[in-house]
């Protein structure tokens, strides 16, 4: 059902920063009206982290675990070849780091304290991303995620 964070929020990438946490702002919209509600994430290099939305009042608390990375890493040798001296002698390799097209992905599993439940498939990168969310009677909301300013 959802087709979706491409993260990352990778979501790796954007939920699993290298080193440092940071905090996301979520914004929600239903499928049936042009209403927003906000939330935040943070983004830990864990891979996992907490996630809190308010809709119409009610508090929706849980945890996002990262499920694709964001990017991968991978080990590229070379071999013998034709340097400036000639045929031989140099062998060349090292680390590459690939972006996962589209982002890293989530899955956010968060309750209300009436027992109610939110289900979110989250995608993005370092900066932001996107996703959908679905409550206990099925309706549907798509996600905004965006990389919180800074504090001043």
């Amino acid at each position: 059902m959802f087709r979706m964070l491409p993260a990352a929020l990778a979501l790796s990438g954007l939920i699993g920063l290298a080193g440092c946490a940071s905090t996301y702002q979520l914004t929600l919209m239903p499928r049936d009206s042009g209403k927003t509600y906000m939330g935040t994430m943070e983004g830990l290099a864990s891979g996992q982290g907490p996630i809190s939305v308010t809709i119409e009042g009610k508090t929706y608390s849980g945890t996002w675990v990262e499920i694709a990375p964001a990017y991968t890493t991978g080990w590229v040798s070379g071999g013998v070849g034709y340097g400036h001296r000639g045929w031989g002698g140099w062998w060349g390799g090292g680390t590459v780091h690939m972006d996962t097209p589209g982002g890293g992905a989530a899955k956010a599993l968060l309750t209300a304290a009436d027992g109610t439940g939110l289900r979110c498939d989250l995608r993005g990168t370092r900066s932001g991303g996107g996703g959908e969310c679905r409550d206990d009677r099925g309706k549907e909301y798509d996600v905004q995620i965006r990389l919180a300013a800074a504090p001043k």
